[in-house]
């Protein structure tokens, strides 16, 4: 008994030490990450001295760096065929693909997340007075509204849980090259994130215009889309334009799996050593980005303020 009791005393003075002068709950946490990452370092096993790259690497790395002051206009290829469009709208309409699909991705991920995040959300059932008016209310609201909740949560959960490229390998292999099923691949994780963060929205916006509305003998559907849901709208407008930004991104890493969008072009410019062309489509692909951002944040703040 002496020895656990004194191990015991030992471990909560060195918390109170560690507490008292002055690390808190923060420096504790950023202690055990910085731990936890060491420990991680030393079980893979990971060396820095296998970021050296052999003498072939490092002349090849030095060739991509330097094409990146020069992007290629025309074709590198030895042999192009008769007939083939010029370079440059072969990459506006990679970008163009890279965009559509990712536009209808996010069109649907945004109204999956607006409906799920909805019902995960407590905002719509849980500060009714009285626990509603009717018998029938009532039993809802203690009973089946709950299990919607949890239900909801659940699956935004799974969906958001597996990233865009496994469905798009499981499409891959379900379905073939098809363009619904890379458009579903993405907007799948899409509608779970997105539905996670409209229902935190939902759940922070301020209640006092719903409380006017339920005192005023509203009913909760007009409670919902009169008094919460105008208040959430900015902020729902906001995130879902960044998602918007993410939805590009892995819409052009889509091209990889064989979708014709910036990354499938990127790939195979690649695989043939023509770094020119290469950075031709990571310039249209930076650019777009930038370019939706711009456009986004200009959005946000007009929707914020």
């Amino acid at each position: 008994m002496w020895l656990p009791s004194l191990a015991s005393v030992w471990s909560e003075s060195a918390w109170l030490r560690a507490w008292r002068s002055g690390i808190g709950w923060r420096g504790l946490v950023i202690g055990a990450l910085a731990v936890a990452g060491l420990w991680a370092a030393v079980v893979l096993d990971l060396d820095p001295r296998d970021l050296v790259p052999g003498p072939g690497g490092l002349a090849q790395g030095k060739e991509f760096l330097s094409r990146a002051f020069k992007p290629a206009l025309t074709y590198e290829a030895d042999f192009v065929p008769e007939g083939t469009q010029p370079l440059p709208f072969k990459v506006l309409k990679a970008v163009r693909t890279t965009v559509i699909f990712a536009a209808a991705a996010i069109s649907l991920a945004v109204l999956g997340g607006l409906i799920l995040g909805s019902l995960a959300s407590t905002a719509w059932w849980f500060e009714d007075p009285a626990g509603g008016s009717t018998r029938l209310r009532r039993v809802f609201l203690r009973s089946v509204a709950p299990v919607v909740y949890g239900g909801t949560r659940v699956l935004i959960s799974l969906m958001r849980s597996v990233h865009e490229l496994l469905w798009a390998v499981l499409f891959l292999a379900a379905f073939g090259l098809s363009n619904f099923a890379a458009v579903i691949a993405i907007a799948i994780p899409y509608t779970g994130t997105l539905a996670k963060v409209f229902a935190e929205i939902l759940d922070e916006s301020p209640r006092e215009a719903a409380a006017a509305l339920r005192a005023a003998g509203a009913s909760p559907a007009q409670v919902f889309l009169f008094g919460l849901l105008p208040q959430a709208l900015p902020d729902i407008s906001a995130y879902a334009f960044y998602r918007f930004e993410c939805a590009l991104r892995s819409s052009a890493v889509l091209g990889f799996f064989g979708y014709p969008t910036l990354g499938y072009y990127l790939a195979a410019s690649f695989e043939n050593l023509h770094f020119g062309e290469v950075w031709t489509y990571l310039y249209a692909l930076i650019a777009l980005v930038l370019v939706v951002d711009w456009w986004s944040g200009a959005l946000r703040r007009r929707f914020v303020a």
